[in-house]
């Protein structure tokens, strides 16, 4: 079942909300000490006005992803269908910024090239891309989101299926994906004695923990969950690491360094956080990832 449509009073009431907010939060260049100026770095002046964006086609928004497009972010693979928390939230966004579903083109970013250094080809990635300042070096982030946690899946009855803790963990190889936090616990928080395995690519470390060339891997929560129950059934969620500092690890919307979008989007974000369509689509899509033991 999809999201309901919203009806014409609402999508008027969000384009004033988006107004109101990029008023609030400046689409030009903010103080320094600007929260949303830290995160936008803008160029030059910008307009939030809808549907009329400096946008990389004139009424077109480029939304990238990976691919294959993993599930529950995506469904079928295919980010176009309007399915899937990440797919729903690209959608949403861009109605917020005045972008209808026939503007929206999805273009195919490999997950480490969205933040890399360098000019983009997209307006916003969408990718479960964690915030953090080493990766705000080299993009522009919109504010979060989702709040996410890592996760560790093992096969059931394995020796590493059976670890209360992280203590518990430090002497298995793990494996995570090239580039993502989920690598970040294990060399951080973990620090085995093993080095970890490290692949390009979810789908590789999903093969290496059936075949027995891994004792466990690493990845965010929502996708721990859909693994075991849909794609390696004999595997188990062994638990949830804790957030690490004060702040909740949180997705964003990735963005060119200093695009002069990333304030209008910002606040298309925290506009559908505020009205409540950020958890309609979180439990429309991710109700099911709600619950793990927490390895401490």
């Amino acid at each position: 079942m999809r999201l309901a449509p919203r009806a014409p009073r609402r999508r008027s009431l969000a384009c004033v909300s988006v107004a109101l907010l990029a008023v609030a939060v400046g689409c030009a260049p903010q103080p320094e000490d600007d929260a949303s100026a830290k995160s936008s770095g803008a160029k030059g002046g910008s307009s939030c006005a809808e549907g009329e964006l400096a946008t990389r086609a004139s009424g077109r928004l480029t939304v990238a992803t990976d691919r294959p497009a993993y599930e529950p972010w995506f469904k079928g693979d295919d980010p176009a269908n309007g399915e899937g928390f990440e797919s729903a939230v690209a959608y949403a966004v861009a109605e917020r910024l005045g972008y209808g579903r026939d503007a929206v083109v999805w273009q195919s970013v490999p997950f480490n090239k969205a933040f890399a250094p360098g000019e983009k080809t997209f307006d916003f990635d969408i990718n479960q891309v964690s915030v953090s300042d080493e990766r705000k070096k080299a993009v522009d982030f919109s504010s979060g989101y989702y709040d996410v946690r890592q996760a560790v899946v093992a096969l059931k009855g394995s020796k590493a299926a059976k670890a209360a803790g992280v203590a518990d963990l430090k002497g298995f190889t793990l494996g995570a994906q090239v580039g993502t936090t989920s690598l970040d616990y294990i060399d951080g928080l973990v620090q085995p004695t093993r080095d970890p395995a490290v692949y390009a690519k979810n789908d590789q470390a999903k093969s290496a923990l059936k075949n027995g060339q891994v004792d466990a891997i690493v990845v965010d929560l929502p996708t721990a969950f859909y693994i075991t129950s849909a794609e390696v059934t004999d595997a188990r969620i062994v638990g949830q690491f804790e957030n690490r500092g004060g702040a909740p690890e949180q997705f964003g919307l990735v963005l060119d360094k200093g695009s002069a979008l990333t304030a209008c989007v910002t606040a298309a974000v925290d506009a559908l956080r505020a009205d409540g369509t950020l958890a309609e689509i979180e439990q429309r899509w991710l109700s099911e990832a709600v619950d793990a033991p927490v390895l401490k």
